[in-house]
């Protein structure tokens, strides 16, 4: 049976619940390929105590984006099961930094930006899986309100911040990342932790051209959310101008 996808509307209703009673407990966290922003790896490195470097050395893989020719990282799965290096038998062990997918699960969301205006359009989908057994369950919930109890609004913020360059660069028309330009997106996008350290360090082109003294700030205040906005800003400035 093959994975449906059911479109819902901001009223309707869709029964689900995730916890250790359910049978299928754990098991969509095998045979993973999963996915992680810039949002996801700072929450992440924070909740494990590493540097965002240490963390992608221990856990992460990088390729290339087949649509945008961007690095994109994924978790490194572990075994034959390709299981997740962070799940146990009683659960996530990085639950309440757990990535924006596994969060928004059962949902998929799709947001665009209208032309002109910029206003986010935003639409959802019910991910119907033959094994999961969530959905026998009474708790009914709206899209909006399973947002709000997954604690979604900032990553979904941080996330559509990663849209939005996404869509420069396709305007644009850029072609394909030179090394040195990858590695910058890699740098300010991934290694957070490193960036702040260039950009303390004055090593950044183009930082100090853009709005106030908010480089000067991001790198002193320490606020890693703030940094990734920033990061985020001078991507799109340097790379895809």
């Amino acid at each position: 049976m093959a994975v449906a996808f059911e479109p819902l509307t901001p009223q309707q209703t869709f029964r689900f619940a995730c916890h250790p009673k359910v049978p299928c407990f754990n098991h969509c966290c095998r045979d993973l390929t999963q996915h992680l922003t810039p949002y996801d790896i700072l929450r992440l490195k924070a909740c494990l105590n590493l540097t965002s470097d240490a963390f992608l050395k221990a856990y992460t893989l990088e390729n290339t984006g087949p649509r945008s020719g961007l690095p994109i990282i994924t978790l490194k799965p572990i075994g034959q099961e390709r299981r997740c290096p962070f799940v146990t038998a009683s659960g996530c062990r990085v639950y309440a930094d757990r990535p924006a997918s596994c969060r928004t699960y059962p949902l998929a969301r799709a947001v665009g930006i209208r032309p002109g205006n910029g206003e986010r359009i935003e639409q959802f989908a019910l991910i119907r899986e033959p094994h999961c057994q969530g959905f026998r369950a009474a708790q009914r919930q709206t899209a909006a309100e399973w947002v709000a109890d997954q604690e979604l609004a900032l990553y979904n913020e941080m996330n559509d911040l990663l849209l939005r360059l996404i869509q420069q660069k396709t305007r644009r028309g850029k072609p394909p990342l030179t090394p040195s330009e990858r590695n910058l997106f890699h740098l300010a996008l991934y290694d957070l932790d490193r960036f702040r350290s260039r950009l303390a360090a004055g090593g950044l082109r183009g930082a100090g051209d853009l709005p106030s003294t908010l480089a000067a700030d991001t790198a002193r205040t320490g606020d890693d959310v703030d940094l990734l906005r920033f990061a985020i800003q001078w991507v799109e400035a340097v790379l895809f101008p």
